[in-house]
């Protein structure tokens, strides 16, 4: 769902009920996101909590109001490598029920789950830069420029690793393959 710069605005002057239509709009979208990056469900659930308090803090200091989704998205990603720092050593699994009941449903689930544990497992043998950058670019749409933002990284360096990335990941899927056969 878009987020109208009017609605930012409000939300920038103190309009709570404002603040909290852009809550519902995007509180999914960074939920999935903190999900699939830290692996289960409370530490998700708090970072996005902590996300939108810190936007709720900070949102006065916003100049670019069309670029809301890109600046909060930047808090969020902050949020995670903090979390995943905490944690880097002993990361449990992937949810992966819960991730896969958060998108997309296909009439053969049981297909369905087993492709994305597969992209899951690989997306996990690469660095977490480099999944975020995959994330961003796939799953939520975001162009290479809007990643750059996000990031804080210049746009050829994020165009370069999502290429990369890509490489890396059709490698590791066609070992795999090659191993199922």
């Amino acid at each position: 769902m878009k987020i109208s710069v009017e609605t930012v605005e409000k939300a920038k002057n103190g309009d709570k009920e404002a603040f909290g239509q852009i809550y519902d709009s995007i509180s999914t979208d960074l939920y999935k996101l903190a999900l699939f990056n830290l692996g289960n469900t409370y530490d998700a659930e708090d970072v996005v909590s902590e996300t939108f308090v810190e936007a709720y803090k900070s949102i006065k200091s916003l100049r670019d109001l069309a670029s809301f989704k890109p600046w909060i998205m930047r808090i969020l990603y902050i949020r995670c490598k903090r979390k995943v720092s905490e944690y880097i050593k002993g990361r449990s699994n992937s949810d992966i029920e819960e991730f896969t009941d958060l998108c997309d449903e296909k009439t053969d689930m049981e297909k369905d789950i087993s492709e994305k544990s597969t992209v899951m497992a690989a997306l996990d043998k690469v660095s977490f830069e480099e999944r975020e950058i995959v994330i961003l670019y796939v799953i939520h749409g975001y162009t290479t420029k809007e990643i750059s933002k996000i990031l804080d990284m210049p746009h050829g360096t994020v165009s370069s690793k999502l290429h990369r990335t890509y490489a890396k990941l059709r490698k590791i899927l066609t070992e795999k393959e090659d191993f199922n056969e």
